[in-house]
């Protein structure tokens, strides 16, 4: 019988770590990035072509499945899995971010958070319990615990009886996953470090989850308008709080320069949805930084998007032809350019994996950071 969940480590290059993760569907290579197919779609992408750039694990949302179409429905027509012909490891969020950002109207309570679809104004009840039946409904492969999210901002009051409750409902999520029979037999679930930009409530809350025990663990609150000098202020502590055994991951990151420096900060895997959101607005990322496709120094251009990336994209289609989609609004321009992120996002991965095997992390990173920049 295949391993349900097993992390290996095979080698370090400072505080960033090469590792596998090995499940039933298949192995995840981290570092790594997991493309967001928000509501079983990574957009824009065909799931054989979001598996063709790199990408080993896809990130499915709780909350905006639960609304549409329906955990029950997806579940009845063979989970996530089989809905949208993605058939390795997918990892959902709780559902918590979601209820907080986007719900007209938000309720909470020991018990949970009562809410308001953004979609048409329908009363919801999330809880610990319900964000883990709802996330076995899914299939999903890597549960996220349901946390309670506060505004960095907050006092240090409200940060700290956030994280607080946050704990007790990691109990609650480990205890509901635990009771999903064979789901949670075949399948993990991780934890959420919350608390801010405070080290000490950092502290408590990793003490917490350890305490209780969970397959991986997240770097939860961050990447939520802080900026990055914060954020790698926390990532300059936290990580080390957290088993050294177990996976780390950073929620909703982010910015190709964000990913590196977290990764030399020992964290092994990311979400965000800026690939796929910016594809779709006209902008690519490439070694030399950003660009929008949109300007009219691109009208004429034959070069590929970027000359250093193996993509189909670079490979076929020049920035005149995707300035000249993009411009004109049509469907092409947003899969091309998607799609081309998506890739440029796994060959960072895979260029972040090698540099780590071989022991030149920091070499990478500063000529990564220097083109990126255009310090070259």
């Amino acid at each position: 019988m295949s391993v349900r969940f097993q992390f290996t480590i095979h080698a370090t290059d400072g505080k960033a770590r090469l590792g596998t993760i090995a499940m039933r569907r298949g192995d995840i290579r981290t570092p790594a990035f997991m493309p967001v197919g928000t509501a079983a779609t990574v957009k824009a992408m065909k799931p054989q072509d979001v598996r063709a750039a790199g990408a080993d694990i896809i990130l499915g949302n709780t909350y905006h499945l639960m609304l549409r179409p329906g955990a029950e429905r997806v579940h009845r027509l063979g989970g996530l899995h089989g809905f949208m012909g993605w058939d390795r490891p997918i990892l959902t969020d709780s559902g918590g971010y979601q209820v907080m950002s986007l719900s007209e109207l938000t309720k909470r309570s020991e018990e949970g958070i009562v809410f308001k679809s953004h979609l048409d104004g329908s009363r919801h009840m999330l809880s610990p319990e319900r964000s883990m039946e709802i996330q076995r409904l899914l299939g999903s492969n890597i549960v996220m615990a349901f946390d309670e999210l506060v505004p960095t901002t907050s006092t240090r009051e409200v940060q700290a009886a956030a994280m607080e409750r946050s704990m007790r409902w990691a109990r609650r999520s480990r205890d509901g996953f635990d009771a999903g029979g064979e789901h949670a037999e075949a399948n993990a679930i991780f934890g959420i470090q919350q608390g801010a930009l405070d080290e000490g409530l950092r502290k408590a809350s990793a003490d917490a989850l350890l305490d209780i025990g969970f397959d991986g663990y997240a770097i939860g609150g961050l990447a939520v308008g802080e900026g990055q000098e914060a954020m790698f202020g926390v990532l300059d502590y936290a990580p080390g709080q957290l088993d050294p055994a177990r996976p780390r991951y950073l929620m909703g990151v982010g910015k190709p320069d964000d990913i590196v420096g977290a990764v030399e900060r020992g964290i092994d895997m990311f979400d965000c949805v800026l690939p796929t959101r910016s594809g779709r607005t006209g902008q690519a990322f490439t070694r030399n930084g950003p660009i929008n496709i949109r300007n009219a120094k691109f009208a004429e251009d034959q070069g590929p998007l970027d000359p250093a990336c193996g993509c189909p994209v670079c490979g076929q289609w020049s920035r005149a032809y995707l300035h000249h989609l993009v411009r004109a609004g049509e469907i092409l321009g947003a899969m091309l350019m998607t799609e081309h992120n998506i890739w440029f996002y796994q060959q960072l991965m895979a260029d972040l994996r090698t540099a780590i095997g071989e022991g030149r992390l920091r070499d990478f990173a500063n000529d990564f950071r220097a083109a990126y920049y255009g310090r070259e």
